[in-house]
């Protein structure tokens, strides 16, 4: 049997910078895989791309990775976030483009070990990164999941 791999998942909205960086910290996260498709926004505030990894190097002395075969299409983030579609179709859409783009056979496992799927979504009930880690989960059976809330 396959040894587990133990990996989060994080959101960044609703917390300040110390509650994010100390729960990653508490965790042991030893990398944060960025899975969003937009990470530069002025939104983003302190998890914006470049101030992210500064910080998690700085602080936490652990490695920030971009992530893009994991992020969702803008075309599929329009169409639920800005004409307000139903999460039971964006989850449909964004499996199917998971299973088109074949991450089981294109993601490391190595790239997870250790660590955290960051995305926005305060939660991860409607967000794509638990979607991300369920779909691997269902492919490779040996994923630890916790969702650092």
């Amino acid at each position: 049997m396959a040894e587990s791999i133990p990996v989060f998942t994080v959101g960044f909205t609703k917390k300040s910078a110390a509650e994010f960086f100390e729960k990653l910290r508490d965790a042991g996260v030893k990398r944060v895989v960025d899975v969003r498709l937009n990470n530069v926004s002025q939104l983003a505030g302190f998890s914006k791309r470049d101030d992210l990894q500064y910080f998690l190097k700085e602080i936490l002395h652990i490695d920030y990775v971009q992530a893009p075969l994991l992020c969702p299409t803008q075309d599929l983030l329009d169409a639920y976030r800005k004409s307000k579609g139903r999460w039971e179709d964006y989850e449909r859409d964004f499996l199917r483009l998971m299973q088109e783009r074949h991450i089981e056979k294109r993601i490391d496992p190595s790239l997870l070990a250790g660590g955290c799927l960051l995305c926005s979504e305060d939660k991860p009930h409607h967000c794509h990164r638990r979607l991300v880690v369920e779909y691997l989960q269902g492919h490779w059976g040996n994923l630890s999941i916790k969702h650092i809330l």
